[in-house]
């Protein structure tokens, strides 16, 4: 079936066993308690889900299959004179569970180099779109589009056993995966460079020819989009992109519909639309103050009109995290590494050193630290990557290493469709105030 397949096959049998006899053991018992509050509140810290590439913890910050992210830039494979870890290797490792050699992440970047071609009709279908849509609008339709290569559509449609689930997602995963930088870098050449569009080396790894189809040729661009690609893969299962490629997955969709339901929740402004959001608010910034060099009392006055006119700062908070988040912190050393005298990412350092201070006064925000999409728009700004509206898209295409690593297992796993209860706020009334037992409709 191939090196990788068979190694992910003999762990997904290993620990589908291990699943299987902790339910049969303990799964009566409850994990947690439930608040009312939560019900009404997206669910926050509710566990309901199982997603084995990755764990967010709310001090330590996200860990793939137990590592750092500073551990993997160690460890995991690098390109030849790089220094920032290849997102093959973090593909791998979320996939296998086990730190990829160096043979294992060129075995898979020659895989996704063969499986890299996009039908001609897919580019006809994204023409057919005005050159003024989104393109993130533009990206999920292409991927609609790709949807008539799937392997697992067509297997299931000729009665596919339930055992094979895992080995058509895991084909459709790859191919998908393959595809993506191409057909997120053609709509960035159509878009912004006048449809000059540039044809894939065979030769780079995935971030790098991604890089150069995009039309950079820097080789600190194509590190940044190593590290960018790796950090931004995956952030576990309850994110938006990643809960709906696995809720509309649990369907039996196949990877494509699936990925497209979660590109579709990662356009929103609460989601990865932010990093957008993040460099829009420093250019307003500097607009507003005149200078492309604030003072830190510049932006002290500016973050509390953005608070006084109901706003947020966008890039400050997260769901989970409680500290700095370790993706900031990585672009952070890249930043300092490579650009150190650089105006806007400069900016943004004196934004990390000033907000925090400010919302930490605001008795509702536990959580005054910046996020990942608080830096990422400065780095690529430096490259002359200024068009922010296609921040998202490689957000996109970098959540897919970890959103379809996820489904693989979803599939391999046999996990059921996605069903949670539902109840009205009459029937919560009912049982907070006794009137009703818990196990009522």
């Amino acid at each position: 079936m191939g090196v990788i397949k068979d190694r992910f096959k003999q762990k997904a049998d290993e620990v589908t066993a291990e699943i299987k006899e902790l339910i049969s053991e303990h799964g009566d018992k409850k994990i947690g308690e439930i608040k009312l509050s939560q019900v009404y509140q997206g669910m926050r810290g509710m566990i309901g889900l199982v997603t084995e590439t990755s764990l967010l913890d709310p001090q330590e910050g996200i860990r793939f299959r137990g590592y750092s992210i500073p551990e993997l830039q160690q460890k995991l494979p690098k390109a030849p004179g790089g220094n920032e870890p290849l997102p093959e290797g973090l593909f791998y490792l979320m996939l296998v569970g086990e730190l990829p050699t160096e043979e294992d992440v060129t075995h898979l970047t020659s895989v996704w180099q063969r499986r890299s071609h996009v039908p001609n009709y897919v580019f006809d279908t994204i023409e057919a779109l005005p050159i003024t849509a989104h393109p993130m609008t533009q990206f999920v339709i292409a991927i609609m589009s790709l949807q008539t290569q799937s392997q697992f559509a067509k297997l299931y449609a000729k009665g596919m056993n339930k055992k094979d689930y895992w080995n058509a997602a895991f084909d459709d995963a790859m191919d998908l995966i393959a595809r993506l930088p191409r057909i997120a870098a053609y709509i960035y050449r159509r878009k912004y460079k006048g449809g000059d569009h540039i044809q894939p080396n065979g030769l780079l790894d995935w971030a790098g020819n991604f890089a150069h189809m995009m039309g950079y040729e820097d080789e600190g661009f194509k590190e940044l989009m190593r590290l960018y690609m790796t950090i931004h893969s995956d952030h576990e299962g309850g994110n938006v992109s990643a809960h709906a490629t696995h809720l509309v997955g649990s369907a039996l969709s196949d990877p494509y519909l699936s990925f497209a339901a979660g590109m579709n929740g990662l356009a929103g402004p609460l989601h990865g639309l932010a990093n957008q959001e993040v460099i829009k608010w420093i250019f307003e910034l500097r607009e507003r103050i005149g200078s492309e060099t604030p003072t830190k009392e510049q932006i002290t006055e500016y973050v509390k009109q953005t608070l006084s006119e109901g706003k947020v700062v966008p890039g400050y908070g997260h769901a989970v995290l409680r500290k700095t988040d370790p993706r900031f912190t990585a672009q952070m050393e890249f930043g300092k590494k490579h650009m150190p005298d650089d105006p806007l990412v400069n900016t943004v350092w004196n934004v990390y050193h000033t907000v925090p201070e400010i919302l930490s006064n605001i008795a509702k925000i536990k959580n005054p630290w910046p996020n990942v999409d608080a830096h990422s728009g400065a780095l690529l700004v430096h490259y002359g990557m200024v068009e922010y509206e296609f921040y998202t898209v490689l957000f996109g295409v970098a959540r897919s290493l970890g959103v379809l690593a996820s489904l693989v297992w979803d599939r391999a796993l046999g996990l059921p469709i996605e069903r949670p209860k539902s109840v009205t706020t009459k029937a919560l009334l009912k049982r907070v105030t006794g009137e009703a037992e818990d196990d009522d409709e």
